[in-house]
């Protein structure tokens, strides 16, 4: 049997090298991961001739910043404000999942990626964790230099899996974990495009009813010279504001929006905006439920995979990119640290809905805590479904109505007028 040189990443972080005896690479992977260690890189000992296109691929990986798009060179700058879509972290997890459950070291699996990922961005990261693996360093340490990419709930992970030797399973868990939630965010974006989309366009249509038809029509009964009833000469001077002073529209507009942001961007005016947001009437549901789902799901994945409980609120404080909801989470932290339960804990913040605590309660009570979380967030999100199809369905007749009702006092403008014009047409004597 073939001897094979390795290094790998134990438990307490450190690297390890040594050398040991295996039928083939993948019984030496498998005796490495026995040791509760991360296999980082195998190679058969001795002057053993590489494949072929081996040094190609490493010279790929390991290539200098000349090499390549600049766009790469830029993303993997350590520290570097890199944003990543949902959508390129979830295909690069999966496919580094993918190549470490075959049986490739992580050394292997990231120069591979380097090669295979299209994505500039996502590629630039991939190359800078491959060389700070090289450099010695863990993958999480060098998640730590993209915050904006992987989250702190991503790295405790990968570290927890990296310690315990199964960095496999840890990224296919994680696999499941982003699937939900990017199923959860597009299931609130689809129900808010759809009204904004009618919003947008009733604003377009009165707009063009008010500019351009109501001028013609109106224009002809000033010209007879009669006095304009009230209605009809209400709907001259809107059209005359709107079309005479419609940048003073777009002056107030842009006001609040700039005073909106001034205000948010204080600690007291976010609070107050994230709380009013957190209570508003109906829409508020479809936040809270994503919010219910999330929180079950992503816990219930943290205490699966040994994250002791107070550092998984920690990491879920975050989440719902809530300051109102934060604060409290904060202070059920606080309270399981002086020995509350956290069913307790959440049901004195008045956060979640009463069968949410119940469900957590006898988790607590029966020991399948991270099961129920699963359970509970299954729950929460079909209660999810139902609110986005509740308002997508409520949305679009309050929308019409609206703009039935402007266009009817429009209508109801020129109306009067032609009946005015009409009866002096039948009462000549009356000019």
């Amino acid at each position: 049997m073939p001897d094979f040189a390795y290094v790998a990443r134990s438990s307490s972080g450190s690297l390890a090298k040594g050398t040991l005896t295996a039928h083939d690479r993948a019984a030496a992977i498998r005796q490495i991961e026995a040791l509760g260690s991360v296999p980082i890189r195998i190679e058969v000992a001795g002057p053993a001739t590489p494949r072929a296109g081996q040094g190609e691929e490493r010279a790929k990986a390991d290539g200098g910043a000349g090499t390549g798009k600049a766009g790469v060179a830029a993303a993997a700058a350590p520290g570097a404000e890199t944003t990543l879509p949902l959508g390129q972290l979830f295909l690069f997890t999966e496919q580094l999942a993918h190549l470490l459950s075959a049986g490739m070291t992580l050394d292997q699996a990231l120069g591979i990626l380097v090669n295979r990922l299209q994505q500039p961005k996502l590629q630039g990261i991939v190359k800078a964790l491959h060389k700070g693996l090289i450099d010695g360093r863990s993958l999480s340490q060098v998640m730590r230099d993209f915050p904006a990419v992987f989250s702190s709930l991503y790295v405790n992970m990968v570290s927890a899996g990296e310690a315990s030797g199964s960095l496999a399973e840890i990224l296919r868990r994680l696999v499941t974990h982003i699937a939900g939630v990017k199923l959860l965010r597009d299931k609130v974006q689809q129900a808010l495009v759809y009204p904004a989309v009618l919003v947008l366009a009733g604003v377009v249509l009165i707009i063009v009813f008010m500019t351009v038809m109501v001028p013609q029509l109106t224009g002809f009964f000033t010209s007879t010279g009669q006095k304009l009833p009230l209605p009809t000469q209400i709907l001259l001077q809107a059209n005359a504001f709107l079309t005479g002073y419609w940048w003073l529209l777009l002056l107030i507009g842009g006001g609040i929006v700039f005073g909106w942001k001034a205000v948010t961007r204080t600690p007291a005016g976010r609070l107050r905006w994230d709380r009013f947001i957190w209570h508003f009437p109906g829409f508020s549901r479809i936040t809270r439920y994503r919010f219910y789902a999330q929180f079950a799901r992503t816990l219930g994945t943290l205490m699966e995979n040994g994250v002791p409980l107070l550092k998984s609120l920690e990491l879920l404080e975050a989440i719902s990119g809530n300051q109102w909801v934060r604060e409290r989470m904060v202070r059920v932290r606080a309270a399981v640290t002086d020995g509350v339960s956290l069913s307790k804990a959440l049901a004195d913040e008045k956060l979640f809905p009463p069968l949410f605590l119940d469900m957590m309660a006898v988790g607590e009570q029966t020991g399948r805590f991270s099961e129920t979380m699963e359970m509970i967030a299954d729950v929460h999100g079909r209660e999810l479904d139902k609110q986005v199809q509740f308002v997508t369905a409520l949305v679009p007749p309050l929308v019409i109505i609206a703009i039935a009702v402007i266009v009817g006092l429009v209508v109801f403008g020129i109306l009067s007028a032609v009946f005015n014009l009409t009866s002096g047409l039948h009462h000549p004597g009356a000019r």
